[in-house]
Parts: C-alpha cells; sequence; structure tokens
C-alpha cells in the first residue's frame, strides 16, 4: 500500500533498480526512498550496495529500498576520538586489571552480533528494522564473505560490536551494539583502525544521526558518495583479522 501511494517502483525478483535519482526527495515524507519487493538474496545485496542502495524495512512492510541524499559518511581520517573514550580505549588496550582480558575479535560470532544489534532496545524505536529475513540474509551475506562483525570481548564474554558489508575496499556500516557502556563504540574506533590499516578512506553510516556527527561523521552528496563505492568496490578487498598494532592508527 505505501509503495503504491508513494508511486515508487515495485521490483520482482530479479528485476533491475531503477536509478538512484529516481528515489524520493527531501521535500517527500520518505526521502530517500527508491523502490520496494525485490528479494534480499546475496546477488541483490551486493547489487544494491555497489549502487548505493540500501534495504531498511520494518514489521508488516514489504522490502524497502533507499538511497538518500545527501549521504552520512565517516572519512576514517576525521574520526573524532572524543576524551572520555580516549580512557576507555587506554584501559581497553592495556588491560590494566591483570584478572580481566579484553580483546577485539572479528568475525567470531557474526550471528550473535546481528541478533543482539537487532533485539537491542533503542530510543524512540517501537521496534527494529533488523527483522528475521534481514537476519537470515545477511547471515547468508556473511557466510559469502561480504558481511563481518567487530566485537568487543571481556573476559570471554561478547558485551559489544558491530556488524558491516564489504566489497573490495568499500565498507558500510549497518548497526551496533552495547551490553556495556562503550562497548559498541570500542568496536567501532576499532573498525576505524582497521580501516585505516588496509586503507580504507570511508564508512558509510546510511543515515544521518546526532550520534554519528559527534563520532565525526558528516553529510556529502550522493553523487559523490556513489563514485566513491564504484572506484572502491573494484579494489582488493582486505583480510577481515584485527592486530593488537592497529589500535597504534587511531
Amino acid at each position: 500500500m505505501m509503495a503504491a501511494q508513494l508511486q515508487i517502483n515495485w521490483l520482482d525478483d530479479g528485476d533491475e533498480f531503477p536509478p538512484v535519482s529516481k528515489a524520493l526527495g527531501l521535500d517527500t515524507s520518505y526521502p530517500g526512498l527508491l523502490c520496494a519487493g525485490g528479494c534480499l538474496d546475496t546477488p541483490t545485496l551486493l547489487k544494491a550496495y555497489s549502487r548505493g542502495i540500501f534495504p531498511w524495512f520494518s514489521h508488516g512492510q514489504p522490502i524497502l529500498w533507499w538511497s538518500t541524499d545527501p549521504r552520512m559518511v565517516l572519512q576514517v581520517d576525521e574520526f573524532k576520538l572524543h576524551h572520555s573514550l580516549k580512557k576507555t580505549l587506554k584501559k581497553f588496550w592495556s588491560n590494566q586489571n591483570d584478572t580481566v582480558e579484553c580483546e577485539i575479535r572479528i568475525n567470531s560470532h557474526f550471528e550473535d552480533v546481528i541478533r543482539a544489534c537487532a533485539s537491542k532496545a533503542r530510543a524512540g524505536q517501537a521496534g527494529t528494522w533488523i527483522v528475521p529475513e534481514m537476519v537470515n540474509a545477511y547471515i547468508t551475506l556473511h557466510q559469502s564473505g561480504f558481511a563481518h562483525s567487530v566485537e568487543t570481548w571481556i573476559d570471554g564474554e561478547l558485551v559489544g560490536g558491530l556488524y558491516c558489508v564489504n566489497i573490495g575496499a568499500a565498507v558500510f556500516g549497518e548497526s551496533m551494539f552495547a551490553h556495556v557502556t562503550d562497548a559498541s563504540k570500542i568496536a567501532f574506533a576499532a573498525l576505524v583502525c582497521f580501516c585505516r590499516a588496509n586503507q580504507i578512506q570511508t564508512i558509510d553510516c546510511q543515515q544521518e544521526t546526532s550520534h554519528l556527527a559527534s563520532l565525526g561523521a558528516r553529510a556529502i552528496p550522493r553523487e559523490r558518495f556513489i563514485k566513491h563505492v564504484n572506484e572502491a568496490s573494484k579494489m582488493q578487498s582486505p583480510v577481515w583479522q584485527f592486530k593488537r598494532e592497529m589500535w597504534q592508527h587511531l
């Protein structure tokens, strides 16, 4: 019904995405909405991300595809390391308490991370956009080598993390969770270090929020973002592993 009211394209499985220029504008109720329908299989998701398009929908809605303009991104060289987080990271790096083991893991428990992101209550949200269809689709994407988790572990317990999509040298952030204070920020800082160590310039943040802005993310024109994705996606993908020495890139 939403698709009909807004007069956006409906996709059947295998249909091509319309040009992103067809996405609804800032003067509408759903800026960035491009089309609806289709499926969430790996080839479709890879095609979408490589064109600056991402899925985002809630329970009871069809699959909705978006391409926002402007696009919120973090240039990794512009990451803002606030004093409080710097203190937290210093303690985390040094394992000052010998009885506590702190570590960053990548891809050790991807499914646990995405399910934690889906179940985490968020201020101002009645539900989650990480519906079961999305969870299953991104687990498959992970198994295909294109989705990754960055995880914060303390004393052998997963306490926070994030997941993202990677095509070539293009990284698309998806969602974070934390069970203890700053655990998701630690994982995000680790992702920034990983990207800097692998000459990855930009992390896509999709939606503009004050939290992301506080970390240094900013909105750029969609055309500029898509040009970056076109170039970066043709580069070699990094090896997704985190080494302790990567912290020096902060």
